[in-house]
């Protein structure tokens, strides 16, 4: 029963590492050097944020939808697309 669920546990690693390896090279085609190293720095301050890119980016990919690499001003309007305003303005009165 143990050998069986470490075969299991095995295998779901073994698919969980070739996902991920699948990804990083849909990534590394995907993307100009510029947009990964900004999606790096998103992935520091905001893991979910870049997570929801790379689904996304994947998704176009797989779909045929992606005709040409995404560079770094595409990267940064697709971040504010998920993200919403990214600033917020502030008003303080006196009174």
């Amino acid at each position: 029963m143990s050998e069986q669920r470490d075969t299991q546990t095995k295998e779901a690693s073994q698919e969980e590492a070739s996902r991920k390896a699948m990804k990083e090279n849909i990534m590394r085609v995907a993307l100009t050097s510029e947009a990964r190293q900004r999606l790096t720095n998103v992935r520091m301050v905001k893991p979910e944020v870049a997570r929801a890119i790379e689904e996304y980016i994947v998704q176009l990919v797989s779909s045929g939808k992606l005709r040409r690499t995404i560079d770094d001003d595409q990267l940064k309007e697709m971040l504010t697309t998920i993200q919403g305003p990214a600033k917020r303005e502030f008003k303080i009165r006196r009174i």
